[in-house]
């Protein structure tokens, strides 16, 4: 079907960059699509729009289930399309290929997005492992900077490794927490704390005191950990995705972050590191393309792995012959 698509109309870089959303929507697609010529076509794609890239401030959000996400980045993405800007949001869920993903809840919970000419909502895949999820999400989010979005939201809407894969694609990384923080503080992953550059209590418009008492705790918290930035001491807020309180101090946060790490170089560092990091998982996704469709690979692996079953091969023989088999 996507392919009758692709065939009826041709995405062009022109009219990505035009800000046509249908053509955005159909080069994501494309980008998506795992057939060959589609890839070859949206590799092509990208590179043409690559130079009208990098220009957005991309902040990866994460949190705890319940703590509020989706209606956080509703009201924070309204404030900033009323302020002028474009807004993609783009959700990251490693158990996509299970569950279906989750972009249909996300649209009935961002509504006002939903409905905003200024705003763009879209899943990403996660073509079943976090390498892809990497890979897709930033072609995405490159192709939204190229049509004109500057500011991409990306939301993790699992939970574990989903929030690496996230901080690895962004400037800027924002854990939601809820009020109480008590036994939920010892149940944190010490690494999740660490990628914070801010901690944002939530639902501090019914719990003020308990919010304001989960940020002292959160605040101390990070006082035993070594900041990602020398130039930049993670802030704690108490904010309220249900009537937008907080969300104008924790936006000047953002930017302010921004521009320290733009004034010592840092900034254009970590975006350096990132494109090497995704280099590397698209060279994992190729790889994995051909292990699970090349013809000869595909006869042989199931002879491979009986044999490994029965004791005829070691473990160590077997994938050197997967190795032999892919040319390596």
């Amino acid at each position: 079907m996507n392919g009758g698509v692709h065939r009826r109309q041709a995405v062009t870089a022109e009219a990505v960059a035009n800000g046509d959303r249908a053509a955005l929507a159909r080069a994501i697609t494309l980008m998506e699509s795992r057939r060959a010529d589609h890839r070859e076509t949206a590799r092509a794609l990208l590179q043409e729009l690559m130079p009208r890239t990098g220009h957005a401030v991309r902040v990866g959000i994460t949190g705890v289930p319940g703590v509020g996400k989706s209606t956080t980045i509703d009201a924070l993405g309204s404030m900033l399309t009323e302020q002028g800007h474009k807004v993609a949001v783009l959700a990251v869920d490693p158990s996509s290929t299970r569950t279906g993903g989750a972009i249909l809840g996300d649209k009935t919970r961002m509504a006002r997005l939903a409905a905003d000419p200024n705003a763009f909502i879209r899943p990403s895949p996660s073509s079943g492992t976090l390498g892809g999820v990497a890979a897709k999400t930033r072609e995405t989010m490159l192709l939204c900077e190229a049509a004109g979005f500057d500011v991409i939201l990306v939301e993790t809407v699992g939970v574990g490794q989903s929030e690496t894969a996230v901080a690895d694609l962004t400037d800027f990384f924002l854990v939601l927490m809820l009020p109480g923080a008590g036994d939920e503080l010892q149940g944190i992953k010490k690494g999740i704390l660490e990628l914070a550059d801010m901690i944002a209590v939530n639902k501090a418009d019914d719990a003020g005191a308990k919010a304001k008492a989960a940020a002292a705790e959160y605040k101390a918290a990070l006082h035993i950990l070594t900041p990602a930035s020398s130039s930049w001491t993670p802030p704690v807020l108490t904010v309220s995705g249900l009537t937008g309180q907080g969300l104008d101090e924790l936006w000047t946060k953002v930017l302010d972050h921004r521009k320290r790490l733009e004034a010592t170089g840092e900034l254009a560092g970590k975006r350096q590191a990132q494109d090497t990091k995704w280099m590397w998982a698209l060279v994992h996704e190729r790889l994995h393309d051909r292990l699970t469709h090349d013809p000869a690979l595909r006869k042989r692996v199931p002879e491979i792995e009986r044999a490994i079953a029965d004791g005829s091969l070691s473990p160590n023989a077997g994938a050197s012959e997967i190795i032999a088999l892919l040319g390596l």
